[in-house]
């Protein structure tokens, strides 16, 4: 028998690229959202089923495909509109995790759970590379509300006995994404000619390729403990905005200006690199480089931008 997943959020960026690597895998996909049909990955489900969360209808869902596993790819990813609204941060991130979970506590018990977290909850490491022993200290609500939807991750796993895990992503990034710093920098190169940036270029971020974390949350599914703990997810290098913006414009090949306007908006962090030691020993090695990883990247947002 196929094994079941289901993806919440599944027409985001990162919830396509998990429906089509568990799709390929061989397992039943089935995909939650509520955008209408033709917004969501149909070639790489079995089933959809359009609805916002939350929704007494999940917990129907749930009864009726019996998943052995969810991945919660649902809620905003925004530190700007965190900051500018946190209260609907709030309500789609740790309430409707709450609801989620909850959801399967009372339908579907047996279904493990990977939560989609983020590097934001240690907000300024003061070194790194920062493991997860680090006390987290998030400087955005977006922080603040992933780890608050950690801490009830593992509410429902000592509490309620729930298989849940928790993923903190640095910076995911591959085919797909319009948002975010790689595609403000892709776009501005293309469209525009010159990169007009925001910091100093010295910052740093540890990119991490969407068919890495999708290897990587197969593999917490396989063989993680699943009893409420998180894991870093990332290359485990640490790369300057500056270099990533050196690589987009050499592989593009434009005579193309790069200047950053020294301005650190709100709730951004300087300087991020993971300890994956976690991740490491359940069986997980990156497989792309950044310069192999943006190669793909430039390539897919240079077809976007021609049309």
């Amino acid at each position: 028998m196929k094994s079941k997943i289901l993806i919440t959020g599944v027409s985001g960026f990162i919830g396509r690229h998990a429906a089509r690597f568990f799709n390929r895998r061989g397992a039943e996909v089935y995909g939650v959202d509520s955008n209408p049909e033709e917004g969501a990955p149909m070639a790489d489900l079995t089933g959809y089923a359009r609805m916002r969360l939350p929704s007494q209808d999940l917990g129907n869902l749930l009864a009726r495909v019996r998943p052995v596993l969810m991945v919660h790819c649902a809620g905003r990813a925004s530190v700007p509109l965190s900051v500018k609204d946190p209260r609907t941060d709030f309500l789609n991130g740790p309430l409707l995790t709450w609801e989620v979970l909850d959801a399967i506590r009372l339908n579907a018990p047996e279904c493990a759970f990977l939560f989609l977290s983020s590097a934001a909850v240690y907000g300024c490491p003061e070194k790194l590379p920062v493991s997860e022993a680090c006390v987290p200290k998030p400087i955005s609500p977006y922080g603040a509300h992933k780890w608050q939807s950690e801490m009830i991750c593992a509410e429902f796993a000592n509490l309620f006995g729930l298989r849940t895990a928790s993923a903190r992503i640095f910076s995911a990034y591959g085919p797909g994404l319009r948002r975010q710093v790689l595609w403000d920098l892709c776009h501005k190169a293309i469209s525009i000619g010159q990169i007009e940036a925001q910091g100093t270029g010295e910052e740093s971020r540890d990119f991490v390729h969407v068919r890495d974390l999708c290897e990587g949350l197969a593999i917490l599914a396989e063989r993680a403990p699943l009893a409420g703990e998180v894991y870093n997810f990332g290359s485990g290098v640490e790369t300057k905005i500056r270099m990533v913006a050196e690589i987009i414009v050499e592989q593009l090949d434009l005579d193309c200006a790069i200047n950053f306007d020294g301005r650190i908006p709100v709730g951004s962090p300087l300087n991020w690199q993971a300890d994956i030691t976690a991740l490491n020993n359940l069986g997980y090695k990156p497989r792309l480089n950044i310069s192999e990883g943006i190669k793909t990247f430039v390539e897919w947002c240079s077809i976007e931008l021609d049309n």
